[in-house]
């Protein structure tokens, strides 16, 4: 029997994403057409927004515990998020949560690790870019990262909010993001994080000069090995 995956969904392109590689690749570990169960919960992603702009974190922890505890009724044995941004969050949401969680930046940081990259570009919405996430689990395994510039920041972001969650895909917001992983890659970085899960719809290893790291299916892959084998299998820092 493998563990119930409960998914805390944020934005609908990047939970459908993730949602979607769970179950088509969960035959690859169970058989075909197999996967493990899977129950999602989404508020609007509006209430979400709202918090974000106004700098509240706990009501952002607020909306991802009350899915937590509705996932946990309708069975989920543990807990992933296919959003970058409202991890900023979780902290506050572990600690209550009714259900363990994997977290989405560890899970990339070991990725990386596994890999051998050192020095990670990191691009996402501005409040992920101006977090904590991701830095405080990079350097646990030694990782460095960098920045788009701030003009970049801010049209990356507007592209995410305006575009991409929207299910807007343009042609000139590829090039755009292919044109700051180009400085990025010039400025030194071996890999790139793609931490907006909306990201991997337009940025790939096909079309990008660095090798990604692609958040949305890293959970997602992590969420079926913890289903099936019991742990999330991936290294733990030396700490």
């Amino acid at each position: 029997m493998s563990r119930h995956i409960g998914i805390v969904g944020c934005s609908a392109e990047g939970a459908a994403l993730c949602y979607k590689t769970i179950c088509v690749e969960g035959a690859a570990l169970l058989g075909a057409h197999a996967h493990p169960e899977v129950s999602m919960h989404t508020p609007s992603l509006a209430d979400y927004v709202e918090c974000l702009d106004g700098g509240d974190l706990e009501g952002v922890g607020n909306l991802m515990l009350a899915s937590a505890e509705r996932l946990a009724r309708s069975g989920a044995d543990f807990l992933i998020c296919p959003d970058n941004t409202i991890h900023q969050a979780f902290e506050y949401v572990e600690k209550r949560s009714p259900l363990p969680w994997l977290h989405i930046a560890e899970v990339v940081a070991a990725e990386a690790r596994s890999r051998g990259f050192r020095c990670l570009a990191l691009l996402g919405t501005e409040w992920l870019m101006a977090s904590n996430v991701y830095p405080e689990k990079l350097a646990l395994y030694d990782q460095t990262w960098m920045l788009p510039t701030d003009i970049q920041r801010t049209e990356i972001n507007r592209i995410i909010m305006d575009e991409l969650v929207n299910s807007v895909f343009r042609p000139d917001s590829i090039t755009y993001y292919q044109g700051v992983i180009d400085r990025m890659k010039d400025d030194g970085c071996d890999a790139v994080i793609l931490g907006c899960t909306e990201i991997p719809l337009i940025i790939d290893d096909t079309n990008s000069s660095l090798p990604t790291l692609d958040s949305t299916r890293l959970i997602a892959r992590a969420a079926l090995r913890h289903a099936v084998g019991g742990g999330a299998e991936f290294d733990q820092p030396d700490v």
